[in-house]
């Protein structure tokens, strides 16, 4: 700042100095400076230089012919430089990017994705989601814990017309430890995914399956269509049983099982969720498992295709009440989140 104070008070002196005198001192100024520019050794310029000659080029027309130490183009860049940095100074409000994630949603994403192995993305979101957490997708991607098991693929929902009068049933079949074969009938509601009805028999039969549908749908609340495969066991005690009902039959082609599609992702999530990982004694012992997992299934599984909700639907729960608390489902299988107050 020395060489800005000494240029303004030789300033102030000019103005009482006589005409000659200062017509002198300039030819000598010049001369000096074109004694100093046979120097090789670069001069040093501070900040304070720069501002002086930015604020000289604005206000002196002729500030280019009095500069030697730089060449013009410099005094204009500094000048440019200063008008960016001045802007992008006052441009810079709050913290760029996302909204930080605090470590105790972290560890509840590695906690979720940890217990719960054949949950998805999706899944860890819906979850947070009705805890009162609003984190993105790619957030629970980044945070979660990679199992070694592929994510399972996911379904595409092609009924959307009609979809309170439908209801879809099939068999599957679960080998028990004695080498037994047990076949359990699953009738869903594809409203809002829900199995109205499910029961396990090691000899099913036309009129046994009849029955099932009664108990499935009692009084008038049975559906407008039923959405079946071609398997022998719908013989015609069955299809009398349906019709009396007043229900009508959608049959599926041969071999064409993504035609009903809504009850097998049903399937495939009873075998993926639950079934690959116990070992049946018999049918009690599945009866048993069936109906601690389906309550698991109706009052706290989050479903893609419901919006991240469950099919009995569940309310937000804010974080004001207090902690995330898990709770175990399935034998540990699977796990609930609720907040309860401390």
């Amino acid at each position: 700042m020395k060489p800005i104070a000494c240029a303004l008070l030789l300033l102030v002196s000019t103005v009482i100095r006589s005409r000659v005198s200062l017509q002198l001192e300039i030819v000598a100024l010049r001369h000096l400076l074109a004694v100093y520019q046979r120097v090789t050794k670069r001069p040093q310029i501070s900040s304070g230089d720069r501002i002086l000659w930015s604020w000289l080029s604005r206000r002196w027309s002729g500030w280019r012919d009095a500069l030697v130490f730089v060449q013009t183009g410099t005094v204009i860049a500094w000048q440019r430089k200063r008008f960016r940095d001045h802007w992008a100074k006052l441009s810079k409000h709050g913290r760029p990017g996302r909204p930080t994630v605090s470590e105790e949603i972290k560890a509840l994403i590695r906690k979720m994705s940890e217990a719960n192995i054949s949950w998805g993305s999706p899944r860890i979101v819906g979850e947070l989601r009705k805890l009162g957490i609003e984190v993105a997708k790619s957030t629970v991607e980044k945070y979660r814990v990679r199992s070694r098991k592929p994510p399972s693929p996911t379904w595409k929902a092609f009924l959307n017309n009609h979809v309170r009068d439908l209801a879809s049933i099939d068999f599957f079949v679960v080998p028990t430890v004695r080498n037994k074969v047990l076949f359990v009938l699953v009738v869903l509601a594809h409203c809002r995914r829900r199995v109205v009805h499910f029961n396990v028999t090691e000899h099913p039969t036309a009129q046994w399956t009849g029955q099932q549908i009664i108990e499935a749908f009692p009084w008038d609340t049975a559906p407008k269509y039923l959405l079946r495969d071609r398997y022998a066991i719908y013989g015609n005690q069955f299809q009398k049983r349906v019709k009396s009902m007043g229900i009508e039959e959608m049959l599926t082609a041969p071999r064409s099982p993504w035609q009903n599609a809504f009850v097998e992702r049903v399937i495939g999530s009873i075998r993926r969720d639950c079934l690959d990982h116990v070992v049946v004694l018999n049918d009690r012992h599945l009866k048993r498992i069936l109906t601690s997992y389906f309550t698991y299934y109706h009052s706290w599984r989050t479903h893609l295709s419901l919006g991240m909700d469950s099919p009995e639907s569940r309310s937000v729960q804010p974080p004001a009440p207090g902690k995330v608390v898990q709770f175990p489902e399935v034998g540990g299988l699977h796990h609930h989140y609720e907040r309860l107050a401390a």
